[in-house]
């Protein structure tokens, strides 16, 4: 009997842990008759890293105006926003276009959302993945942080706010996701050198898995 339909979801940023969830997600979480989606929260003051995939997943570069964008703060700044956009749209449709590569019959979308006034960005998708009823939360992890008994350490944002402490800054995005997600959600770190994937989950923390 099959397995009832599932929808996962992908944060999907210009980073290599992005494409190491996607990877992961591609290869472990999702079916043919699934849907996956690379979900997006655009973030205007940190529009710049839109440009760190180009040379990773080998996008071509749509960044000519990047070196205008912080020399010409005149008539620039209008050609800068387009950059902007066409850069994250490249990023968002290559990643895409490397889940129809790994799996045709798959449905994927894209979900990009800009990030919201009332809600910093790990409640932006906490809130944006119950209201797709995402089955499965995929995000890429920079380094463990249950392993060095890091998680008290934050101030945590309140779910669907900001948080409760006088600034948001310093709150791990993954950690946060992984103790308030409804859902199941789990945090990726690809292992280079040793291989597989490092996970970490409510019911996992750093669990290896070899690819």
């Amino acid at each position: 009997m099959q397995e009832p339909a599932k929808t996962v979801l992908v944060v999907a940023d210009p980073n290599r842990e992005s494409s190491s969830a996607l990877q992961y997600a591609l290869s472990h979480s999702v079916l043919d008759h699934d849907e996956l989606i690379l979900f997006h929260v655009d973030n205007p003051s940190n529009w710049i890293h839109a440009f760190h995939l180009n040379t990773f997943l080998k996008i071509p570069p749509a960044n000519a105006g990047v070196h205008a964008m912080s020399s010409d703060h005149g008539s620039g700044s209008g050609t800068a926003n387009l950059e902007k956009g066409t850069a994250v749209k490249d990023f968002l449709e290559e990643m895409k276009k490397e889940c129809n590569r790994t799996k045709p019959k798959l449905n994927v979308r894209i979900e990009r959302v800009a990030l919201e006034a009332a809600r910093d960005r790990a409640n932006t998708i906490l809130h944006h993945s119950e209201v797709l009823g995402v089955d499965i939360v995929v995000i890429g992890q920079k380094r463990s942080l249950f392993a060095k008994g890091h998680l008290g350490s934050y101030t945590w944002p309140r779910p669907g706010g900001r948080s409760s402490g006088s600034s948001s800054k310093g709150i791990n995005t993954a950690e946060y996701l992984i103790e308030n997600c409804k859902c199941t959600c789990v945090g990726v770190q690809k292992k280079a050198l040793a291989g597989g994937y490092v996970l970490n989950s409510k019911t996992h923390k750093n669990f290896w898995l070899l690819a």
